[in-house]
């Protein structure tokens, strides 16, 4: 399966997965100047920007990892023009999703980080 591809089929997985827990999708693949914001999602509580990471077993770096410092600082820009043209009273996170595919189409772990970084990282 092409990474375009495997991207894809683990950011329709993560809208279902959320979806089912309850979170209310806002936008999918946000883009901007910055970057990119994967998914955007509401619990009520929070306003969360999501990263989807998609690997394939036996990847040599995993879902968590993959999201850099640098990664980190690009969507937290993104996420701030995003409030900008939308305002919320919601509380911000920024929580990644790391989805691990075995054959095409076949799901075979997810692991959801909440507040996996803070707005800490778009400072240094």
């Amino acid at each position: 399966m092409e990474s375009r591809e495997t991207g894809r089929m683990g950011e329709r997985y993560a809208v279902r997965l959320l979806e089912e827990k309850g979170y209310r999708v806002l936008e999918r693949n946000f883009h901007s100047r910055y970057g990119e914001v994967d998914l955007i999602i509401s619990d009520g509580q929070y306003i969360c920007f999501v990263e989807v990471k998609t690997r394939r077993q036996g990847s040599m770096v995993g879902g968590f990892t993959a999201v850099t410092m640098s990664k980190q600082r690009k969507i937290i820009a993104t996420a701030l023009l995003y409030l900008q043209q939308n305002p919320s009273d919601l509380q911000p996170r920024f929580d990644v999703l790391s989805i691990l595919v075995g054959k095409p189409g076949e799901v075979l772990a997810h692991d959801y980080l909440t507040g996996a970084f803070d707005c800490e990282a778009y400072y240094r």
